[in-house]
């Protein structure tokens, strides 16, 4: 299969989309489906291929595609996610505004993200790159309002971020001759220093797309703005195009024996992580809009991905690659669940405001339990087995202290999901939700595929790590022991059988008890114990604003420096091109002037260089 091919299909997809969507809005349905659906099975025929194809110069400069088993687990992902997302929103944008543009930017920003992990030099790379940011940015931006303020404060970042990256790969071409990665792999010849300096400007463009500390000031606000659609895809795929980037950089063009040699930066890479880790999970347990909620809990999960991949051993690396593949089915599980809520209840999305949805949305309640117990990381969900592997790794290279922020990032991860599920779907139901029906079927199946991810790669974790292991082999890193079950070590092995079994047996024991007891009752929708404190009228939950006490504690530590930061920054810039602006006042007399006092300046120095 012709990697040119593919990503002629896939951005040519996006544009037939659009156009067909001028001629009814059932073909462009059809079309946008078979589309995003038709990358799987021809990126799948990829799959254990290394292909390098050369395409054309640019500027003096070959331009080349290539596929290898780190670039296919990204671009596999990529397509299946992208195509859930276009089938969930055939209901989901409905009666909306602007609908052919959001198709085809869905499938233009799919197409790119793919053209990025096929690039194999980096002019390719880059050119995808901002063709893939500023499509973000404009279905960021798709409703106006305040999302045109989260869409701006994200483009404004990946600006910087990508003058970050441009600057870097000038730095290499001119010092190595060449941007062809696989010329480039472990053959950097560069100083120390100049070695760091290249690692430090790729890693804030990374960094910046990664939504990693302290560059994650635009995530929040672009969750929660974006379409709950795009949103799976920004959560689950679109953010990871930062990891690809971190994984490239480190194990790819510096490589692991330079890696080794600059313990200094992966310590730094690993605090800034383990900080990722903590700051936004309790953040998140705070907030009361939902997609707020995972927007900030999508921060924290992306710290455990670059921990684990810069922590640098086979373990660790592993763990990192397979929880970027878990974080992308659980969180845009959960985000779809949230849409189909949002969707059914005519846009509600704050947590005390609902309730009880079980009854009217079952397979939405087992969707968003399954996604919030791989987020957690229950045993028999994906989630676990990667978190394992990432403790595992720390702990055995005594590394205690990431070790226990980590685990403590869980803990806090536990609290929010709670109150996730909790908010929405247990309780009792408001009066004016009463009434409502379950998601359309379009919206339940991809939710019902990813739940099925969830629990098949926590129970078989072997079906992807062995792809996984063999990229971390790739890298120079030691091979793990992988079977089907999990991991077989000398030091301590991962069998999901025997969790199966044991999991079973207690869910089983539980289901007997619960059937010698009595059976529930129905009460007035009123009835709600709340230890004495009065429920707010039509919220029925004794959760109403249940950790409100731990926020009066938590308060004054929860301050955004760095946006506060970036806000004053921005504040300032405004300031002083406010002021710089009234120099161009638009009368031609001034600028005469200016152009005279110019020369005049130039005379004078021009005098005084002669007279020395």
């Amino acid at each position: 299969m012709s990697l040119a091919l593919i990503l002629i299909v896939a951005f040519s997809g996006a544009i037939i989309t659009y156009l067909a969507g001028k001629v009814s809005s059932k073909l462009r349905k059809t079309i946008a489906v078979v589309f995003s659906l038709a990358l799987i099975p021809m990126i799948a025929l990829l799959f254990g291929k290394n292909i390098e194809t050369p395409l054309f110069e640019f500027l003096g400069l070959r331009l080349i595609l290539r596929i290898n088993n780190l670039a296919w687990i990204f671009a596999i992902a990529i397509s299946i996610l992208s195509s859930l997302s276009v089938i969930f929103s055939l209901i989901y944008m409905k009666g909306k505004e602007k609908v052919d543009f959001y198709y085809f930017m869905m499938l233009f920003i799919n197409a790119a993200m793919i053209g990025i992990v096929f690039s194999g030099d980096l002019v390719s790379f880059f050119i995808f790159w901002e063709m893939m940011s500023w499509a973000t940015f404009l279905l960021i931006s798709y409703k106006r309002g305040p999302a045109l303020a989260a869409g701006i404060k994200y483009i404004i970042m990946s600006i910087f971020g990508s003058m970050a990256m441009l600057i870097g790969i000038l730095f290499i071409l001119n010092t190595q001759g060449t941007l062809i990665i696989s010329q480039l792999a472990g053959n950097i010849n560069l100083s120390l220093y100049n070695t760091i300096f290249i690692m430090i400007l790729f890693s804030v463009a990374f960094g910046v797309k990664n939504a990693i500390l302290p560059f994650h000031a635009w995530l929040p606000p672009a969750h929660s703005e974006a379409p709950s659609p795009f949103s799976a895809i920004l959560s689950g795929i679109l953010i990871k195009m930062g990891t690809y980037g971190f994984i490239l950089l480190l194990y790819v063009i510096v490589g692991v024996q330079k890696l080794l040699s600059l313990p200094g930066f992966t310590i730094v890479i690993n605090i800034l992580a383990t900080v990722t880790i903590i700051f936004p999970t309790f953040v998140a347990l705070i907030q009361e809009d939902a997609k707020k909620l995972l927007a900030w809990s999508t921060v924290a999960q992306a710290g455990y991905i670059i921990l684990g991949i810069a922590f640098g051993t086979s373990l660790s690396v592993t763990g990192g690659i397979f929880h970027f593949i878990n974080h992308a089915t659980f969180k845009a599980l959960l985000f779809l669940a949230i849409g189909a809520v949002e969707y059914r209840t005519n846009g509600v999305r704050d947590l005390n405001s609902l309730g009880g949805l079980i009854k009217q949305m079952p397979i939405t309640f087992v969707a968003a339990l399954i996604g919030a117990c791989g987020l957690i990381g229950v045993p028999l969900t994906n989630g676990f087995v990667s978190k394992w592997f990432i403790y595992k790794s720390l702990i055995l290279n005594k590394s205690p202290f990431l070790a226990f922020f980590a685990l403590f990032g869980t803990w806090g991860t536990i609290l929010y999901s709670f109150k996730l599920i909790h908010n929405i779907f247990l309780g009792q139901t408001p009066e004016k939700f009463k009434s409502i029906g379950r998601a359309p079927f379009s919206m339940q199946l991809p939710m019902i595929i990813l739940s099925l991810a969830v629990i098949i790669f926590g129970i078989f974790p072997g079906l992807p790590l062995k792809a996984i292991n063999s990229i971390v082999v790739s890298f120079g890193l030691e091979s793990l022991n992988i079977n089907l079950w999990g991991l077989a070590s000398s030091t301590g092995a991962l069998n999901t059988i025997n969790i199966f079994t044991a999991i079973s047996a207690g869910i089983l024991l539980v289901w007997l008890l619960s059937k010698l007891g009595s059976k529930a009752k129905s009460v007035n929708q009123d009835d709600t114990y709340a230890a004495g404190t009065s429920v707010p009228q039509d919220r029925y939950h004794y959760t109403v604003e249940f950790y409100k006490p731990l926020y009066r504690v938590i308060r004054p530590y929860l301050k955004d420096i760095v946006d506060i930061f970036y806000t004053l920054l921005a504040d300032w810039i405004k300031k002083i091109s406010s002021k710089l602006r009234k120099i161009y006042n638009g009368y031609v007399g001034n600028y005469v002037m200016y152009i005279i006092l110019f020369l005049a300046i130039l005379i004078f120095v021009q005098l005084k260089w002669s007279l020395w």
